[in-house]
């Protein structure tokens, strides 16, 4: 969601504009796990709690030097957010929230500049510990690892607690390393780190470092910690998350204002007036207290269901998920969804998201998705970017977030729905799934300061797509994002990408490139069988029924008039400016209910769903799904 908030911008590094998976792993593969090793020793710190802290801070990643959503540096994410006090940058094409054309757009204004916390600001205190500098433990790994297992000695110090061989002694030093106030969001933190060392794990950093935590399955001494600290938090009454993961009530602002407006949900009764079928993820384009400032005033003109935090993974319920949030700039879908933002920024200040926040917002997503019956695919599960716009004139100034650096795999995994293989090598349907850790295309517009300059060469869910099947052909062009113009490779700029978890219909095959229909036109994106970016994936597809040269797409699944009843104004089901021509084919994700909710007074008493006849479908028509008509389609099975 984008907004201008008061954050932290940082300079990119004028890094290269690619990377391959050779040049990732050019370093000794062995150095990072040294680095550990060493701190670990010089600090008196256990190698497995340093190395679990790590992990679930950056899964032991270095992110080329780059911060993370909260202005936290390399492995042991060392926050530097005093250094970065600024202003993030604000995409034109600003999109209503609400999405709902029936009524005016309400204000969306910027935050008051907030305090900087003290756990955005471990940096300064891993430097007077260490004596290294604040660049080299932004840039420099092993100063970093020096810098986190330094903050670790000092938070057991600081607790009366030995610096002790056992990793169960620390339990304490790890809680306080989340830097959470809430007593919830710290033990959230410490049982991930637990059990991860308990478990054990293994992986090649973004810079090819192979890095082993050996699984340390018999921890004790771990339960007084909980009493010492008041580590066991009580739950809210009625906040909607799983007990495993840290949760707090934060309402919404929702009040009637002078001029007979209101802010900022609706009042509804979902499941029994209508259905979650979506559950969209976006990034804050800001920090977590400056947001949660905004969801709380009922005069700005957007809201959403739940907030996660960065650091520690905690999370703030704002709205029941029983009601509507003003989220997704499309108002079907907000009325059939609930909305999740993120701690982050899709460039300007960041470019990675930390293992905490993933985790806790998979936990969340999949209590969600049982609770409502919302599949766990990529079509429902959907980024701010897959929304579509709901009329011709709105696709230009629909948001792009989370954007390219969210790892959708990853995120599935720890969903425990990961993204299969499903068919064989010439499945008439395939699913993008480029390995994230390797796969680095260009973008610019990473800088705000250099707007034009190259993005550094980070891991990216996403593939261009192209008109040839050869790397310098042009991109393929999105007419509802450029009407006149051609698309780009902005990191703001989705016209010709396709992202991990998306299923397409096979075009055409030559070599090592693979066409997908895409926006009414044959994509092509590199798709080597060495190194795929796509795997087999079979279902069901829908073309034009036989006679229709083309068949319009919509944005939203609305009734016909005849559904309306009387005092309740039409909404138009108006086509957007793609076409779907005969001999196109698009992957079907299901149907689409026909409703359109009436929602628009302080008052829940007149609200009014209206359900049509018309039966819709959903398909994967681009970067954002679209609906067509069911008499239009003929749906078949591609194998």
């Amino acid at each position: 969601m984008r907004r201008v908030l008061a954050i932290a911008t940082v300079a990119l590094l004028p890094l290269t504009t690619s990377v391959t998976a050779s040049q990732a792993e050019s370093a000794d593969p062995a150095e990072r796990q040294l680095a550990f090793a060493a701190a670990a020793k010089e600090f008196q710190v256990p190698e497995s709690v340093l190395l679990g802290v790590s992990y679930l801070q950056s899964r032991w990643d270095a992110h080329a030097g780059q911060p993370s959503s909260d202005a936290g540096f390399g492995p042991m994410h060392l926050t530097d957010a005093a250094a970065y006090a600024g202003s993030n940058h604000h995409d034109e094409g600003e999109e209503d929230p609400r999405g709902d054309d029936s009524r005016p757009q309400e204000p969306v204004q910027a935050p008051a500049p907030a305090e900087i916390p003290a756990s955005l600001r471990t940096m300064e205190k891993a430097a007077a510990l260490t004596g290294e500098s604040h660049e080299r433990l932004r840039t420099d790994p092993a100063a970093n690892i020096r810098g986190g297992a330094a903050l670790l000695a000092d938070f057991q110090k600081s607790l009366g607690a030995p610096l002790s061989a056992d990793p169960g002694e620390w339990y304490g030093a790890v809680a306080k390393y989340s830097g959470a106030q809430e007593a919830g969001a710290a033990k959230f933190f410490a049982d991930e780190v637990y059990a991860t060392i308990k478990g054990g794990v293994e992986r090649t950093t973004d810079d090819g470092h192979r890095v082993n935590l050996p699984a340390v399955p018999d921890l004790e001494k771990i339960e007084k910690w909980l009493e010492k600290l008041g580590l066991r938090p009580s739950r809210p009454d009625g906040v909607e998350c799983p007990a495993s993961i840290s949760c707090e009530w934060i309402p919404s602002g929702y009040a009637e204002r002078p001029n007979g407006s209101y802010g900022h949900h609706d009042l509804a009764n979902r499941p029994f007036s209508q259905k979650v079928d979506y559950i969209i993820i976006h990034d804050m384009e800001g920090y977590f207290l400056p947001s949660i400032g905004l969801v709380k005033d009922p005069n700005y003109g957007a809201s959403w269901h739940y907030s996660v935090r960065a650091s520690d993974g905690h999370i703030a319920q704002h709205i029941k998920t029983k009601d509507v949030g003003w989220q997704a700039g499309n108002w079907y879908i907000n009325a059939k969804s609930v909305g999740i933002e993120h701690e982050g920024f899709l460039r300007a200040g960041s470019t990675w998201y930390t293992e905490a926040m993933y985790r806790s917002s998979a936990r969340l997503v999949r209590y969600l998705a049982m609770k409502h019956g919302v599949p766990l695919d990529r079509a429902h599960i959907l980024g701010h970017d897959n929304v579509p716009g709901t009329l011709p004139t709105t696709v230009r100034g629909m948001h792009e977030d989370p954007g390219p650096f969210w790892d959708w795999a990853h995120y599935f995994e720890l969903m425990g729905a990961p993204l299969h293989q499903f068919g064989g090598p010439k499945s008439g349907s395939v699913m993008i799934k480029p390995d994230f850790a390797t796969n680095r295309p260009y973008f610019y517009g990473c800088s705000k300061e250099r707007p034009n300059d190259a993005c550094p060469p980070l891991p990216a869910s996403t593939v261009w797509l192209r008109t040839e099947p050869r790397a310098d052909a042009p991109l393929v062009k999105d007419i509802g994002k450029h009407p006149t113009g051609e698309s780009l490779y902005s990191v703001y700029d989705h016209s010709a990408r396709a992202t991990t978890g998306q299923r397409f219909a096979v075009a055409d095959r030559q070599g090592d490139w693979t066409a997908i229909w895409y926006l009414g036109q044959k994509a092509w994106f590199h798709n080597p069988a060495a190194a795929p970016t796509a795997v087999p994936s079979m279902g069901l597809v829908v073309t034009p029924k036989p006679g229709l040269a083309t068949v319009p797409v919509y944005g939203r699944a609305y009734p016909e008039q005849e559904a309306y009843p009387e005092g309740i104004p039409y909404q138009p089901v108006t086509p957007l400016q793609y076409t779907f021509s005969a001999g196109e084919k698009y992957t079907l994700a299901g149907p689409a209910a026909t409703e359109y909710y009436r929602a628009v007074t302080f008052d829940p008493a007149p609200h009014t769903v209206v359900r049509g006849k018309t039966k819709y479908l959903e398909i994967q028509f681009g970067h954002r799904v679209m609906f067509v008509k069911a008499d239009d389609v003929r749906v078949s099975f591609s194998g």
